[in-house]
């Protein structure tokens, strides 16, 4: 079973972000030589059996459990960090609730190659298109 599980919050001890921290460290201890970024060109250069390698991976493994797609993160922060419009350039109040007044509602109307539509209020009659004309039939004549 794979599924995707965010971090615990708090103070609740995450064991698999312990357990990680304790294999990156494993692996590079008191190395003074940094770990490349999982995919970079530093990383492919290193032999395949480097300590580093090894921990890139599981670092970037850790970070992609605990946040996801990078380039979705960096999407989000950007939108979420995008300047606002001024307060002199926004909706007034006025303008917002006449936005959301409902409109009159369409005519119905009746479209090429589809079954005919009910009229509203007034039950069992029906919309189609004849000969290029809106007709309005009762049930028993919208199937012919």
């Amino acid at each position: 079973m794979n599924e995707h599980r965010a971090a615990p919050r708090g103070d609740t001890p995450d064991a698999v972000a312990l357990w990680a921290s304790a294999r990156v460290t494993e692996l590079v201890g008191d190395q003074q030589q940094p770990v490349p970024a999982y995919g970079t060109r530093a990383w492919q250069q290193l032999d395949s059996n480097a300590p580093q390698k090894a921990a890139a991976v599981i670092t970037a493994a850790e970070l992609w459990r605990r946040y996801g797609d990078e380039d979705a993160l960096l999407t989000w922060f950007k939108e979420a960090s995008a300047p606002h419009a001024p307060i002199a350039e926004r909706k007034t109040l006025a303008e917002l609730e006449a936005l959301a007044k409902p409109r009159p509602p369409r005519p119905v109307q009746a479209a090429e190659g589809w079954p005919p539509v009910a009229i509203p209020g007034r039950p069992g009659w029906y919309r189609c298109l004849r000969d290029g004309r809106q007709t309005d039939v009762q049930k028993r004549q919208a199937a012919a």
